[in-house]
């Protein structure tokens, strides 16, 4: 069960971002409820008050939901993101979920189902609203059922830093690669070792070649 989640509500509507931090802070797994109202706000308060869970609007007055997610992620991997949208457009729901976000749900939802999905997805679930077309929802479960286990279970990110250890790279070449510090590969490396099982960086690229990432 989680708990202790900060939650960060982006959205450049006060009336929209208030009414949901404060269903929110109603909930007992919610420890601290933080608002931005930019992209640029986002990003900062993301960063600095190290939210673990984000509801971000796409349309954003400085610029898109989908690129501060992107930057996001790349410095705070372990961060998981629902995008709020009006929009239905598949190529948005594919650009997000390739950003990092973990679920995509319009904003016409009713409230109380936004807040399920945003507790769903700080579980570690992906969800996708059911007005998505099921195309992409296929697509999505595709991608995810490609690798093997334990390979499966490895995060978009995660199996990005794999695969280009796979391909011979360095952590510092992998950290410029992805505008990460080499701490943070490191970490994720780690994290990665445990998940498939190997203690080193040659066994774990062995064993990343043999499943195609590489």
């Amino acid at each position: 069960m989680i708990e202790h989640q900060r939650a960060l509500v982006v959205d450049d509507h006060p009336v929209v971002r208030r009414g949901l931090s404060t269903l929110l802070a109603e909930e007992p797994w919610i420890d601290e409820v933080v608002e931005a109202a930019s992209a640029d706000e986002a990003v900062r308060e993301a960063v600095s008050q190290r939210v673990d869970i984000i509801a971000m609007d796409v349309t954003l007055h400085d610029g898109d939901g989908i690129e501060a997610t992107s930057r996001i992620t790349r410095v705070r991997p372990e961060a998981k993101v629902l995008i709020l949208t009006m929009s239905e457009d598949e190529e948005i729901v594919a650009n997000a979920l390739r950003a990092g976000a973990r679920g995509y749900v319009l904003k016409d939802t009713d409230p109380d189902t936004i807040v399920d999905a945003l507790k769903m997805v700080a579980e570690g679930q992906v969800v996708l609203c059911p007005k998505v077309s099921t195309s992409v929802a296929e697509n999505l479960r595709h991608t995810q059922a490609e690798l093997p286990p334990p390979f499966d279970q490895l995060t978009p990110r995660e199996r990005e830093i794999l695969s280009l250890l796979a391909r011979g790279n360095s952590n510092a070449k992998i950290a410029r690669q992805l505008g990460l510090s080499e701490k943070t590969i490191r970490n994720q490396l780690s994290a990665v070792f445990m998940k498939i099982g190997v203690s080193d960086r040659v066994q774990a690229a062995l064993r990343a070649r043999e499943v195609g990432l590489g």
